[in-house]
């Protein structure tokens, strides 16, 4: 069964049912989900025309409809059932399963029953989440556990599948379906009962090898799903570098060698910028999906080209955006998402130093792009994505007072202003003697201020006792204080909670994306989002301080 054949699904749900609004809007954001929902039982007349049904648990099921559901899984249907403590026994028994007494909604540890499972794959082997417990008993030997947990030291099952006739069932306790792993396992538990197979492998390939390759390869072995199976690069230097870091990668000297080996499904573009929209077109062309390193390219028009021939090939285009995942924008994210500080309406973001800058490529504008392309793909991605809806204008400004063996400016600045009024303002200094605090956010009913974290780290030396060796503070998570009003008139400061870090949690989703198509976290098109306004900034800049109009 081809890997992009579409699950074409029917949803039961109350109409006034918000509680499954989540994962139905994760469903249909999957490459393979073809979704109808409705709520009238009525419906299981047509089911002939699906492949896999999904019960809401506030659903109730008649023996008749139970019937109808039993026949179509007899003859190769697939039937998930969202469980509710209270589902008659009729519907109990097409699950081939018995609930007993539930417990408090509360913290419950989640585990794979089989880790190596292809439900797990790529997926952590236990997480927390909060939810109601709920006991389940099978009713015969068929019933492979999902899904388990350890309740008062004893093994429950919450979720699990069996086959019936020519189809699948499965079934959860959980309830809360809005929580992100468990999309991810009902979306697979849905692939595996329409039995969709995902590929043995994909091949992936390097184009340019330097420290951030070095990181790629070893991403790229981590994850299951991919395989390292090439390099390329044109100095002999960094050819023999690539084949001792990782021997048994191939070694090329020029890009067509990768686009013709046909065991490389996938190329990461990690070649100097002024270099990205070329090769990217070409791999595309070439049937090649496409990983390319920030910034994504130079101009709105390059940007649009790319997007134009990922979709004309059908393949993959993304940033290498893994700084999603930087613990402090990730906490940032939350904190907006609970509403910890209302509307958020204003943000400055601010990286840099004094010092001087390399010799390398990335302090010459023709090759870089210039100051704000470097930092700023990464910093413009994380405003543009906590602050959604179309900008209006965009400022840039930059000096050239200090550093003058090198091309790119000393210091520069993007002001964007979104047409709701909101505003951003992202600055990247080579000349700050005192830094500004990396996050300055202020919201309706809050604020969130991010100062910078510098560690130092000591060795014992046996010459000099103790060698001190500083962190980058780039590289350093910073202290998040949050501040509200509170009712009284008293201001209230608070330590943001940072999430686990995830790594490599960008290679993994486009594992994710590519083998079994969930959603993918960065899309082409927000990166060009960002190539827009860094284009548009460095245009004002070069005019003076021009309001170039960018609606994007």
């Amino acid at each position: 069964m081809s890997l992009y054949q579409p699950i074409r699904t029917l949803f039961l749900t109350p109409t006034n049912d918000g509680s499954t609004t989540a994962l139905q809007e994760y469903l249909q954001s999957t490459r393979d989900i073809v979704l109808d929902v409705g709520c009238d039982t009525n419906m299981l007349e047509r089911l002939r025309r699906y492949d896999a049904l999904v019960i809401s648990q506030n659903i109730h099921l008649t023996p008749d409809a139970i019937d109808k559901v039993a026949d179509f899984v007899h003859r190769g249907g697939a039937c998930l059932g969202l469980l509710h403590p209270s589902a008659n026994e009729a519907t109990q028994t097409l699950f081939g399963i018995r609930l007993g007494c539930g417990g408090p909604h509360t913290e419950i540890r989640v585990a794979f029953a089989d880790p190596s499972h292809p439900i797990a794959r790529r997926m952590p082997a236990l997480w927390f989440m909060q939810d109601q417990f709920q006991t389940m008993a099978f009713v015969d030997d068929e019933i492979q556990p999902v899904l388990t947990t350890m309740w008062q030291y004893e093994r429950a099952t919450l979720a699990a599948m069996r086959t019936l006739g020519d189809g699948r069932t499965a079934c959860l306790t959980l309830q809360n379906s809005a929580d992100p792993r468990l999309q991810q396992v009902i979306y697979r538990m849905l692939r595996e009962a329409t039995r969709r197979v995902e590929p043995q492998v994909l091949g992936v390939g390097v184009l340019g090898y330097g420290p951030i390759s070095y990181a790629h390869g070893v991403a790229i072995q981590s994850v299951e799903g991919l395989e390292f199976r090439a390099i390329v690069d044109l100095n002999p230097q960094r050819r023999a570098q690539a084949q001792h870091d990782f021997p048994t990668v191939r070694v090329y000297q020029n890009a067509q060698e990768l686009i013709d080996d046909t065991d490389v499904d996938v190329v990461v573009v990690a070649t100097p910028p002024n270099t990205h929209a070329r090769l990217t077109m070409d791999l595309l062309q070439a049937g090649k999906h496409v990983i390319c390193e920030k910034p994504l390219c130079f101009t709105w028009q390059e940007a649009e080209q790319m997007l134009q021939a990922a979709e004309t090939h059908q393949r993959l285009l993304s940033c290498h955006q893994n700084r999603r995942w930087d613990v402090d924008y990730l906490a940032i994210q939350q904190a907006i998402r609970e509403g910890l500080i209302g509307e958020p309406f204003y943000l400055e973001l601010f990286v840099g130093h004094y010092g001087h800058p390399c010799d390398y490529w990335h302090s010459h504008e023709p090759i870089s792009g210039g100051t704000l392309y470097d930092w700023g793909a990464h910093y413009l991605d994380w405003a543009l994505n906590l602050f959604p809806g179309q900008t209006a204008s965009v400022v840039g400004t930059e000096h050239k007072r200090v550093w003058h063996d090198i091309t790119n400016a000393d210091q520069a600045r993007a002001q964007v202003r979104f047409t709701d009024g909101r505003e951003i303002e992202f600055t990247y200094s080579d000349i700050a003697a005192v830094r500004k605090p990396k996050w300055y956010l202020l919201g309706t009913e809050g604020a969130i201020v991010g100062h910078w974290n510098s560690i130092m780290v000591h060795q014992s030396d046996p010459v000099v006792f103790v060698r001190e060796e500083e962190i980058p503070v780039t590289e350093a998570t910073p202290h998040l204080t949050l501040s509200r009003r509170h009712p009284s008139g008293t201001m209230v400061e608070q330590q943001l909670v940072l999430p686990q870090p995830q790594r490599p949690a960008y290679h993994l989703n486009i594992a994710n994306h590519l083998l079994t198509g969930e959603p993918l976290a960065v899309s082409a098109h927000s990166s060009a989002r960002v190539v827009a306004v860094l284009e548009a900034a460095a245009r004002s800049a070069k005019q003076g301080g021009t309001v170039e109009e960018v609606h994007v």
